[in-house]
């Protein structure tokens, strides 16, 4: 895993499949800033505070926009301890998409006020994904544990457990969208 968490477009061979959580997920020389800007442009741009090479959000827009349905404490304490976000991360272009390689499974935040849910669910189709989309805020892996794990397991050919509440059923996307 690279910095935040995040794969990035390298490949490991032990990897089998990928799950995506309202992430980004470029094609190899694809300009993202280029492919976000065909979308609206999400409510959480406007919070961006830049110093030097590096970038967050605002508290403001960290808690109305990046963790919208996590409760205010628990956001508080996210939010405390939010790294900034290199500049580079956004004007970067991919060498390796993994996605190409690998099966996908994909969770659009039907909330996301951080990346435009249009812009998620045309990722996902892009990548042929098994799909599911969650009523959530960009952390839709904080607010709906369950439903994530469930999408792990289901990736991991495991079988998911029993929930209480039904989790979202993974809608295949079986047209790929190239461009």
């Amino acid at each position: 895993m690279g910095r935040n968490g995040h794969l990035g477009g390298g490949t490991f061979p032990n990897v089998t499949g990928l799950v995506y959580v309202a992430a980004r997920a470029p094609d190899v020389g694809e300009d993202y800033a280029a492919l976000a800007a065909r979308f609206p442009q999400p409510p959480a741009n406007s919070g961006i505070v830049k110093f030097g090479d590096f970038e967050q959000l605002s508290m403001e827009s960290f808690l109305r926009d990046f963790a919208g349905d996590v409760p205010r404490s628990r956001a508080l304490g996210l939010y405390a301890v939010q790294g900034p976000i290199s500049n580079s991360l956004f004007s970067s272009k991919t060498s390796v998409a993994a996605w190409r390689h690998k099966p996908t499974w994909y969770a659009v935040s039907k909330n996301d006020r951080t990346t435009t849910p249009d812009l998620e669910r045309f990722l996902a189709a892009r990548m042929g994904a098994t799909t599911i989309e969650l009523d959530s805020s960009h952390l839709s892996i904080v607010s709906h544990p369950e439903a994530i794990a469930d999408l792990i397991l289901n990736a991991a050919g495991v079988r998911p457990r029993v929930p209480s509440a039904p989790s979202p059923a993974p809608v295949p996307m079986h047209h790929a969208v190239t461009g």
